[in-house]
């Protein structure tokens, strides 16, 4: 690998000079807040652990601080950006700044929440500056429909960066802990200053690591079936489960059973339980129960 020139990365002069040629503001709509530090994105890479062979895919990269940094690091990065100018822009950023690497780099143009297919190699590792209002649903998206992503690393709001790697019994404990959950082991792998971001953000950014489970979650429910009682259980988090849950299972008699079945208390409440025992309430649902017989149970009926 040609090593790249030492002034390849973007620093705070360049990423205003690109954006004023480019006629960019920062919108607050798409949640655009450029890293302007190069120390910044080479930690965000460290941190990462983007490995020579990876293959890194990059929700929303901007003007191109971060993609640049991986593309010194890992074998191919595919770039999505939804911004029309920005996507314009970005590989002949690439190409004037590091031309030794411009072929392998690649572009979608098009919102993350609809991709579900990428150009070239399967992507082995995420690394995101993820946009605030978009973090949750994006990541989920991205790690539902490219299970070769194993390896993580995005930068969130950080109160978002505590609800996903929140542990049971936590205050921020929900929706996106269980879920994310589902896919990886979360954690935090640090913060990230206000600074270091043009415009400065009002708010402090956290870095969530994602490493995905070498085995999937033990069970004979389906993903939508663990997340719908999830959703419900959250929906409410205040009740106890019997009460949550008493829409999602037909009634609150219904959902105790559902409850005592999967071995969880009734009285207990979303925030204390784990992705494997919203699976098992998942199993015990009312619904399952009265599901049609398959043409197999019936002949061995």
């Amino acid at each position: 690998m040609t090593s790249p020139t030492p002034d390849a990365l973007l620093g705070p002069a360049d990423i205003r000079e690109l954006a004023s040629a480019l006629g960019v503001r920062p919108t607050k709509q798409r949640g655009q807040n450029f890293v302007i530090d190069a120390n910044t994105v080479r930690r965000i890479v460290r941190t990462a652990g983007v490995r020579p062979d990876d293959v890194v895919v990059e929700v929303g990269p901007g003007l191109g601080s971060l993609t640049l940094a991986l593309l010194e690091a890992a074998d191919r990065v595919t770039a999505v950006e939804i911004d029309d100018v920005l996507a314009a822009a970005l590989p002949a950023t690439i190409a004037a700044r590091m031309p030794e690497r411009a072929d392998r780099f690649a572009l979608v143009h098009s919102d993350a929440m609809h991709v579900t297919e990428l150009p070239g190699p399967q992507p082995t590792a995420l690394v995101a500056n993820l946009p605030y209002n978009v973090a949750v649903p994006v990541l989920l998206h991205m790690l539902d429909t490219f299970p070769g992503i194993e390896r993580t690393l995005v930068m969130v709001q950080s109160e978002v960066a505590d609800r996903l790697a929140a542990a049971p019994g936590s205050k921020v404990y929900g929706v996106p802990s269980v879920k994310a959950n589902w896919y990886a082991e979360v954690k935090r792998a640090g913060a990230i200053g206000r600074n270091v971001f043009w415009p400065a953000p009002n708010v402090d950014s956290g870095l969530v690591s994602l490493v995905r489970r070498t085995e999937p979650i033990n069970t004979t429910a389906s993903k939508a079936e663990v997340f719908a009682v999830v959703d419900a259980a959250f929906a409410q988090r205040r009740k106890t489960l019997r009460a949550a849950l008493a829409g999602w299972a037909g009634s609150a008699a219904a959902a105790e059973a559902a409850l005592v079945a999967a071995g969880v208390s009734p009285q207990a409440r979303g925030e204390s339980l784990t992705v494997e025992e919203f699976a098992r309430i998942a199993e015990a649902a009312p619904s399952r129960d009265t599901a049609p017989a398959t043409a197999e149970e019936e002949a061995g009926a």
